[in-house]
């Protein structure tokens, strides 16, 4: 069943079970080292779990002495563009998705530095796995109680741009992560390499694959972790980190189902002609220049315009792929967003209808890049649809 929806108010909507996918038999270290931000004493411990032992989370606990606390829209019209398969193209440019295909992302055990305030149902962890030999930290939440038999479903969460000199692991998103972990997900926001205390350099998304091989990573370092259940990972991104979720569904097949909010969904060549550009829409950020447009004029010296040759840029856009996409996906825009163009969601929508694959699609009046003014609504529409593909009939 094929979805587009383009209202405010919502539908229900018939379940579609997950499609499974394969778990890595590997063993994996929680490394606890105590101390939250309330100053509390922790205990330092060493745990060791096989992915098939029976884990109950209040043993992990132990690290810590926290004590867990109790209108319509208007109409648009757009064309479906066919998706293309991309001929002639150098596939070892190390942005092409082929490229990236072949590439192997085995991800790490997942080791936690400090045991931080637990939430309202769920425990926080500051935690780091290995990507290319660096070490990725980020905030992973586990849901108190007992682990359901095949573990937890989990959401790997890809923040939005933010310059990496001023980001904070728990600073920024906490809103949202609190809302996906209170519903029962084991969520992992990752820091990207260069970001906080994550290793390496911070070399954007766009003109680099290295935030992509991190995300991957992640998917992988997840499968193997004790408590999550492999089969069953969903992703989440906004902005820069929809860029990133949709490009990591059409490379791997592990990602059961996406949601992208005011995501940089557009391919390449729209990219180039409609994004940041003065006379199109100007972002109310002004973000790094090195992160967003470095490689316009460097690949165009290279491999020519679009025009010049259509099959490099098409060989490196998620959207050219869109027939491997690895499960359903759910949009949320605002209409007149000032830093990413509508225009990149409503292409993605019909382009994901057109390869036949499952999308819904809900834009917002009068709101704005973060969705402040919808959030409860968008958010409520997120965890539904993660609460269909990823726990099904649980």
């Amino acid at each position: 069943m094929l979805f587009s929806i383009k209202r405010i108010i919502g539908k229900n909507r018939n379940p579609v079970r997950a499609i499974a996918g394969i778990s890595l038999g590997l063993s994996l270290v929680f490394l606890a080292s105590g101390c939250n931000p309330r100053g509390d004493p922790g205990v330092n411990e060493t745990v060791t779990f096989s992915p098939s032992a029976t884990t109950v989370v209040p043993n992990l606990i132990q690290t810590s002495s926290a004590t867990p606390s109790p209108s319509s829209t208007p109409t648009r019209t757009t064309t479906a563009s066919p998706t293309v398969t991309p001929t002639s193209t150098p596939t070892l440019f190390p942005m092409g998705i082929l490229a990236e295909r072949v590439m192997t992302y085995p991800g790490s055990g997942i080791t936690v530095d400090e045991t931080l305030e637990p939430g309202a149902n769920y425990y926080r962890y500051y935690a780091w796995y290995e990507s290319q030999g660096l070490k990725i930290y980020g905030l992973l939440t586990v849901p108190f109680g007992e682990k359901p038999a095949k573990g937890w479903p989990v959401i790997v969460f890809n923040h939005g741009y933010i310059d990496p000199k001023v980001y904070r692991t728990t600073e920024r998103y906490i809103a949202y992560v609190d809302q996906l972990a209170r519903h029962g997900y084991i969520v992992y926001k990752i820091d990207y390499r260069g970001h906080n205390r994550s290793e390496g350099q911070a070399t954007g998304a766009y003109g680099d694959p290295g935030y992509t091989t991190d995300v991957l990573n992640a998917v992988s370092s997840l499968k193997a972790f004790p408590l999550a259940d492999a089969q069953r990972i969903g992703m989440w991104g906004h902005s820069m980190g929809g860029f990133l979720t949709l490009r990591a569904m059409v490379i791997s097949p592990d990602i059961k189902a996406g949601v992208i909010w005011s995501g940089v969904v557009g391919s390449y060549p729209d990219m180039l002609c409609c994004w940041h550009h003065p006379e199109v829409n100007r972002p109310t950020s002004t973000p790094n220049p090195n992160f967003r447009s470095g490689w316009r004029t460097q690949w165009q010296n290279i491999y020519g315009s679009p025009e010049e040759n259509p099959g490099f840029w098409m060989s490196i856009s998620a959207n050219s792929y869109l027939m491997d996409l690895s499960g359903p996906l759910q949009l949320h825009h605002d209409v007149g967003d000032s830093e990413v163009p509508v225009k990149f969601s409503q292409d993605l929508d019909q382009e994901v209808l057109a390869a036949g694959k499952t999308v819904e699609y809900y834009e917002y009046p009068g709101d704005d890049h973060n969705l402040a003014n919808y959030f409860n609504l968008a958010m409520q529409r997120t965890i539904e649809f993660f609460d269909r593909y990823l726990k099904g009939g649980e």
